[in-house]
């Protein structure tokens, strides 16, 4: 009887730990991440795979600058299973951060510290399709955001959205980012910073060819939309890692290239595929109930959540699936 009651208590104490195991925070599980060669690592050094929804442009006035609360974070977190957010700060348009800076940063601190809270991660998305024309304005900014939060390894900075087909990247994008990336690492000397490249972030071979030194913990961005972008943009994909630069897929679409049209289910499968075998980390276009392909809600759903099927669109439906699965797959 002795035997049975000392099996017992050990067997408590092995599903305990399983049990805390797995309400880990992504942040508790992975911690400080790096780059180390073409991939990205946890603090242990082994790869990781981070799976996360993108919010719309927060530009004031727009409509969908609604959704950046803490209520929808924390629903993602614990409904969709997400490890990542991206925060999609407007730059140029009116309302972005050049005219409402207020705002702006109020929407991006909320899903920060909302996300420091749930322990997912979060990227600072610098949205823009011409960044090189405000690189002080960059400076400034993510300056502020690395003193108020770079003691946190829940931050990532992604610098420039997507610079446009004729930005050149060795004359432009590149001094653009040494210039913000220098800023940076003068306060936060570790965490990831993600570079935009040329041709809205899909020629990721001219980085590949003429990548940044000097610093650490520097990664390349990949956009694609499986409605418009297939095996010759991941064939691309392939070549920058074979090159040695690490890649993350900081926004992709389940439609077409504007945001809109239906799910490319066949192509997106094997976009799907592609992310899993390389081990990219990703977030999803967008949380968003504008009426358009890409949007995960549809038109009038409330701001924060619960969000059931009748609230989502197609490509919502899709996404919800991947994102709780993803570590599972």
């Amino acid at each position: 009887m002795r035997y049975g009651i000392v099996s017992l208590i050990i067997i408590s104490i092995q599903m305990i730990g399983i049990s805390n195991a797995y309400s880990e925070t992504p942040v508790e599980r992975y911690g400080q991440l790096a780059v180390k060669g073409h991939q990205i690592v946890d603090e242990t050094g082994r790869p990781v795979s981070l799976a996360g929804v993108s919010w719309f442009w927060s530009t004031s006035g727009w409509g969908q600058e609604r959704f950046y609360n803490k209520e929808a974070v924390k629903f993602l977190a614990e409904d969709w299973n997400v490890s990542l957010i991206r925060a999609a700060i407007s730059v140029e348009p009116s309302g972005g951060i050049l005219t409402d800076p207020q705002g702006n940063i109020n929407r991006a601190t909320t899903l920060i510290d909302a996300a420091i809270e749930e322990g997912i991660y979060v990227i600072v998305d610098w949205h823009s399709h011409s960044a090189e024309d405000h690189p002080d304005a960059a400076v400034v900014f993510f300056t502020e955001i690395a003193k108020m939060y770079g003691d946190h390894p829940n931050i990532i900075y992604e610098i420039y959205n997507e610079p446009l087909k004729d930005t050149d990247w060795l004359t432009v994008i590149k001094p653009y980012a040494e210039k913000v990336v220098g800023a940076i690492r003068k306060v936060d000397p570790d965490n990831l910073i993600i570079v935009g490249t040329q041709t809205w972030s899909q020629d990721v071979t001219k980085a590949a060819a003429k990548p940044i030194t000097g610093y650490e913990n520097i990664a390349y961005t990949l956009h694609f939309y499986a409605g418009s972008h297939g095996e010759e943009l991941r064939q691309k994909a392939r070549l920058a890692m074979q090159s040695g630069i690490a890649l993350f897929v900081t926004e992709w679409g389940t439609v077409d290239a504007n945001g809109d049209g239906d799910v490319a289910g066949e192509n997106l499968s094997a976009w799907r595929d592609f992310m899993k075998e390389h081990q990219l980390s990703h977030a999803n276009w967008s949380l968003s109930d504008k009426d358009e392909g890409a949007s995960l809600l549809k038109p009038g759903a409330n701001s924060t959540g619960p969000w059931g099927d009748e609230d989502l669109t197609e490509s919502g439906l899709y996404v919800r699936e991947m994102m709780r699965t993803w570590s599972a797959d």
